[in-house]
């Protein structure tokens, strides 16, 4: 982790202290930031977990559907279960990946194929911890038996002339209950500005995610979302920003293993 600031402006107050702040944001809002040292709490992890978990974005695979876009992105992709009573997340069999047709417009019924994540990524302790948490607040909600879950490690690298949009569809729904990005790092990076507006157009928070560790939720059903493209800070090298996206979704019968 390291000592930048983590930036954050918005039309309303969504920055918590909790996990039950968050909650409780994410009902009455449907948007919400834990900070980094929040996060890091909530998880009870240390600065060793923090770097082990880093060191899997150092082995991501381009990501060949942005790059017909002008995206630089290297991702990887992997599919859990998760009931909550049982507070444990189960790897599914690993899948193409397709989004509900009114949610990424540039993805229309289009499955997409990415490699899986690594054996050592899907059995990460501090990934399972965050996925723990992440089923209390997506029961927050909703009420559902059992979640599909959809895990998404990102590396986004922008140049002074381009390519580095986060999300090059736009403004944009995913299709699920719970969306979430945590930020892992950013280095020489500047933009990578988060917005999230209402389904009528109305802005509910722009949050620059700066501080690795920090976590900005959104309850998708009802809101829309969008990063602005990064470039460098210093133009003699790229810039990058790593997220991990993870979605919560109730789990249909033709998804159950």
């Amino acid at each position: 982790m390291n000592g930048m600031t983590h930036g954050v402006t918005s039309t309303r107050r969504t920055a918590v202290d909790s996990v039950e702040t968050a909650g409780q944001l994410l009902m009455s809002v449907g948007v919400c930031v834990m900070s980094s040292a929040n996060l890091t709490r909530c998880l009870q992890a240390d600065a060793d977990a923090w770097a082990r978990f880093s060191t899997h974005w150092e082995d991501l695979r381009r990501d060949s559907y942005a790059a017909e876009f002008g995206t630089q992105r290297l991702r990887r992709y992997g599919c859990f279960s998760f009931k909550p009573g049982d507070g444990a997340a189960n790897a599914m069999p690993h899948r193409a990946f397709a989004q509900p047709q009114d949610s990424n417009p540039l993805y229309i019924a289009r499955d997409r194929h990415f490699e899986p994540l690594t054996d050592a990524f899907a059995g990460d302790p501090l990934l399972h911890a965050l996925l723990k948490l992440l089923c209390g607040l997506a029961a927050a909600l909703d009420d559902v038996p059992e979640w599909s879950v959809e895990v998404h490690p990102f590396r986004v690298l922008g140049s002074a002339d381009g390519g580095g949009r986060p999300t090059p569809e736009g403004l944009h729904r995913d299709g699920v209950t719970l969306v979430t990005s945590l930020l892992v790092d950013r280095r020489n990076a500047t933009g990578g500005e988060s917005s999230v507006f209402d389904l009528d157009g109305r802005r509910l928070s722009t949050t620059t995610l700066a501080e690795p560790g920090t976590l900005l939720l959104g309850d998708d059903r009802r809101t829309l979302h969008r990063v602005s493209p990064i470039r460098p800070a210093d133009p003699e090298g790229p810039a990058q920003r790593d997220v991990l996206v993870i979605t919560f979704a109730p789990l249909s019968h033709s998804e159950a293993p």
